[in-house]
């Protein structure tokens, strides 16, 4: 069996739940037939390392990131326009889950990293939006921050069409129901 047999690309804005999403879908599927890679994580390693900061504070939610996340932004978008594939195969490729069935994209942000995978690995790849709505995010700790919520790291997918929205307003219930269902859909998928 070639891997990967299922990609499931996520995308949401800041505090909309992509994490926690990710982290209970990957629970449910199993650490032997699933890894969660972050395109985030060597973009920030890098930026770490060229401006002598911690990469594990930048992984957090912290405020040490806050403090650094529109330069980050600002530097990320001049890699992207050099190679716009740059973080998502360096994410994939380094990936110690690189030979696992299904990899679960937890970070997606723009519409290059959603070409990037439906190009590469056409038939394993679909694409899922968390939403939340303002006052679940803002409950969550979401505050407005200029050059950030408005730049696109955060916007170029707006408007964009998904193979699957998954609300993450709160009720757990629904997530469930929801992460169950992708769960029995991925798993038809390995068995073919």
């Amino acid at each position: 069996m070639a891997n990967p047999r299922v990609i499931l690309v996520f995308s949401g804005k800041r505090k909309s739940g992509k994490d926690y999403v990710t982290d209970m879908l990957q629970e449910l599927l199993g650490d032997s037939v699933s890894h969660i890679m972050k395109l985030s994580a060597p973009l920030k390693k890098q930026y770490a390392i060229e401006h002598n900061l911690d990469f594990e504070r930048l992984l957090d939610t912290t405020e040490y990131k806050e403090k650094v996340r529109v330069d980050m932004i600002a530097w990320g978008e001049r890699k992207r326009d050099e190679d716009s594939a740059y973080f998502c195969r360096l994410s994939t490729e380094t990936s110690p889950g690189f030979h696992k069935p299904v990899w679960i994209i937890s970070d997606a942000r723009r519409k290059t990293d959603i070409n990037y995978f439906k190009e590469t690995y056409p038939s394993a790849t679909m694409t899922v939006r968390v939403t939340a709505d303002i006052a679940t995010r803002e409950n969550r700790g979401y505050v407005f921050t200029r050059n950030v919520d408005d730049a696109a790291s955060e916007c170029d997918l707006d408007g964009e069409s998904f193979d699957l929205v998954i609300d993450n307003n709160g009720d757990s219930a629904k997530l469930a129901a929801t992460l169950q269902s992708l769960k029995q859909s991925i798993s038809s998928k390995l068995t073919v």
